[in-house]
C-alpha cells in the first residue's frame, strides 16, 4: 500500500484561513510565494542562512525556506503583507522607511518580521549572545546596538543598510541608541 505524499491543510496567515493541497515536502516559503502569491516573504539562499524569507509563527521568528508547510498547519504566521493596520504602517515599518533601513528592499521584509520579534523578545528579558548580565532577576538588558545587532545577525543585507536598520530597531523599541558606525553596525 502506497502512503500518500499530499495532503489538503489550512494555514493561518495573516488572520485569514486558507486551505490547500499541497506535497508534504512543500515549504512555507514555497506555499506563502507560489500558491498563495503572498510574495512579500522573499526567497534568497533557499538554505536558512540569509533571513530574507523570514516570517513569524504563533509571534517568533522562523526562516520559511526550512519550515515545511504542513508543520505550520493551524499556527498563527504573520508574513510582512499581514504586519501594517490597513494603510497604517507598523511602527517598525515606518521606522525602517524614515531611517532608511532597506537600500534594493529585497530583505527588507525578513528584517522587519525579525525585528518585531527582536523587539518582544527583548521586551520579555530574553537575553542574546551579547548580554552580560542573564540572571533572571536582572531583567531585560538595555537595548544597545550591539544588543540588536547580535539579535538581528540571522537576517543578512547585501547593500549593508545595517546601521539604518540597527537604528530603525530602536526607534521602532522606543530605545536611545546610539550607533558607533566605525565598530562595523
Amino acid at each position: 500500500m502506497a502512503l500518500s505524499t499530499s495532503s489538503a491543510i489550512t494555514l493561518n496567515i495573516n488572520g485569514e484561513k486558507h486551505t490547500l493541497p499541497v506535497d508534504h515536502r512543500t515549504t512555507l516559503l514555497d506555499a506563502l510565494r507560489e500558491r498563495l502569491d503572498l510574495t512579500g516573504t522573499k526567497k534568497g539562499c533557499d538554505q536558512g542562512q540569509c533571513g530574507a524569507c523570514t516570517v513569524l509563527i504563533d509571534g517568533r521568528r522562523a526562516v520559511s525556506c526550512l519550515q515545511l508547510a504542513v508543520a505550520a498547519e493551524e499556527r498563527e504566521i504573520t508574513t510582512i503583507e499581514g504586519v501594517a493596520d490597513g494603510e497604517r504602517l507598523h511602527p517598525v515599518q515606518q521606522a525602517f522607511l524614515d531611517l532608511d533601513g532597506y537600500q534594493c528592499g529585497y530583505c527588507t521584509p525578513g528584517q522587519i518580521c525579525s525585528a518585531l520579534a527582536v523587539i518582544e523578545e527583548h521586551a520579555a528579558g530574553w537575553p542574546s549572545a551579547v548580554t552580560e548580565d542573564i540572571r533572571p532577576e536582572a531583567g531585560a538588558p538595555p537595548l544597545t546596538a550591539d544588543e540588536i545587532r547580535e539579535r538581528m545577525s540571522g537576517n543578512l543585507c547585501r547593500c549593508g543598510a545595517y546601521v539604518s536598520i540597527v537604528q530603525a530597531v530602536a526607534r521602532a523599541a522606543e530605545a536611545d541608541v546610539r550607533v558607533d558606525t566605525e565598530a562595523g553596525a
